[in-house]
C-alpha cells in the first residue's frame, strides 16, 4: 500500500474540509504552485483516495467484489437416475457465483458494496443484477454482453443429494477483461477491502494483484476450484488474503497434502512462503487453518445443523472480511467466518436472507476458541 508523502496528506486534508476547492485555492492555501497541486491530485486518484473529478471522497470501509454472478439450477432425483431416458426431479433454482454470494452476505451485514461482473442482456441478467440492487449493492460496474448469457450452473442431485453431474456455461466471464478494471479503476482502488474470485481471465487476475501494490485497498481472493487456482502466479506478493480449501492449495501448489488440520498448517506455511500476507485454508466440516504475521491457529467448524451445504464456503469469506474491516485479527475474524458458514447451511438458500450484523452478535455463544499452534520453522 502506498503510503502519503506529507505534501499529499496535506493537499488531502485540504479537500477533505472543502471538496469544492479548487486547484488555485488549494495551492495558494498551502503555498505551492497550482501544478504541484494538480500532479499530487492525479497521484491522489490513482491511489485510490480521491474519486477523480469533483474530488469525490469515498466511502468509509466499502467493498467491492470481482468475479462471477451466476443463475444455479438443481434438480433432485425422486427415485434412482436412468440413463438414457426421462427423469421425475424436484426443480429449484437460486443465484450463484463466489463473488456474488460473498457481496450479498456483506451487504446484508451493513457494508457499503459494489459488485464488478458481466452479466448477459437477457431476463436471467436482469433479474440478478435487481436481486443484489434489492439488497443494496451498487451494481454501477457491472457490464453486461449482447454476445453470450448469463454464466448458469447445473446439477443433478441423487435422491440422497449427492451431484451425479454438474453442467456450466461461464464463457461470459472470458469478457471481464483488463480493460474493465480499467474503466473501474478509481472505483476498485478507493475500496478499503477488494474481493475477487478466479472466475476472471489469468490476465485479470494478474492485473489486480498487480496494480494491488500501488493502492490503498487490501486484496483477498478465493480461486472458486482447483482448476482455477491455477490462475494464480507463483509469487503471491500483492495478495493480503488468500481463502482455499487443501485440494486448491495442492493443485496450485503440486503437493499431496491430506485433508486434515496439519495439512492445512502446511499449505499455509508453503503459501505465505510465496508472498501471500495471510491465509485461510479450510477443511470442511473439521473446521480451518490460519496464518498471518506470527500466528498460526486451526479454527474449529462451529457446529451446525445443515440444511443445505451450498453456500457455506461463501458465507465464511464474507464472514472474516466483515470481522476484518471491523479490526478484528485474522485469528478472530476466521471464528466469525465460521460462524456464518454455520448460519448458512442451516437455511435452504445460498445466503441467509435474514443475515444482519445483530444475528452474527447474538450467535456469538456458538463459537469455540482457536487452538493456536507454534510459528513454522
Amino acid at each position: 500500500m502506498d503510503e502519503l508523502s506529507p505534501l499529499e496528506a496535506a493537499i488531502l486534508r485540504h479537500i477533505t474540509h472543502n471538496p469544492f476547492a479548487g486547484q488555485q485555492e488549494t495551492a495558494d492555501q498551502l503555498g505551492i504552485a497550482r501544478s504541484t497541486v494538480a500532479a499530487h491530485i492525479v497521484s491522489l486518484t490513482r491511489k485510490g483516495y480521491i474519486l477523480g473529478r469533483g474530488y469525490v471522497l469515498p466511502a468509509a470501509k466499502r467493498v467491492v467484489c470481482v468475479g462471477g454472478g451466476v443463475l444455479d439450477r438443481k434438480y433432485r432425483a425422486k427415485q434412482g437416475l436412468q440413463r438414457g431416458t426421462s427423469n421425475p426431479v424436484e426443480g429449484f433454482h437460486s443465484f450463484g457465483g463466489v463473488a456474488r454470494n460473498v457481496v450479498e452476505n456483506l451487504a446484508l451485514l451493513g457494508h457499503s458494496t459494489s459488485f464488478l461482473s458481466v452479466v448477459g442482456e437477457d431476463e436471467t441478467g436482469r433479474h440478478l443484477l435487481g436481486h443484489l440492487r434489492d439488497r443494496g449493492v451498487d451494481v454501477s460496474q457491472v457490464g453486461t454482453s449482447n454476445r453470450r448469457s448469463t454464466a448458469e450452473y447445473c446439477a443433478i442431485l441423487s435422491p440422497e443429494g449427492e451431484l451425479e453431474l454438474g453442467i456450466a456455461d461461464m464463457e461470459i466471464f472470458e469478457e471481464l477483461g483488463p480493460e474493465r478494471l480499467d474503466r473501474a479503476w478509481s472505483h476498485i482502488a478507493s475500496a478499503s477491502m477488494v474481493f475477487s474470485d478466479c472466475n476472471p481471465p489469468l490476465e485479470t487476475i494478474l492485473a489486480l494483484i498487480e496494480r494491488r501494490k500501488a493502492s490503498r485497498f487490501r486484496l483477498a481472493i478465493d480461486p472458486v476450484s482447483t482448476h482455477k487456482a491455477r490462475k494464480l502466479p507463483q509469487d503471491l506478493s500483492g495478495i493480503d488474503l488468500l481463502f482455499m480449501n487443501v485440494d486448491e492449495a495442492n493443485g496450485y501448489l503440486g503437493t499431496a497434502l491430506p485433508n486434515t488440520r496439519e495439512g492445512a498448517l502446511a499449505a499455509c506455511d508453503a503459501l505465505r512462503a510465496r508472498g501471500a500476507g495471510g491465509c485461510v485454508i479450510s477443511v470442511g466440516v473439521r473446521g480451518m487453518a490460519v496464518s498471518e504475521d506470527e500466528t498460526r491457529a486451526f479454527i474449529p467448524a462451529v457446529p451446525s445443523h445443515p440444511v443445505e451445504v451450498t453456500g457455506a464456503g461463501d458465507g465464511m469469506i464474507a464472514g472474516t472480511l466483515h470481522a476484518l474491516m471491523g479490526g478484528a485479527p485474522l485469528a478472530e475474524a476466521a471464528r466469525t467466518g465460521s460462524l456464518l458458514a454455520a448460519l448458512t447451511v442451516e437455511t435452504a438458500t445460498t445466503v441467509r436472507a435474514d443475515l444482519s450484523a445483530q444475528l452474527l452478535e447474538t450467535s456469538q455463544h456458538r463459537l469455540s476458541p482457536a487452538e493456536l499452534h507454534p510459528a513454522a520453522e
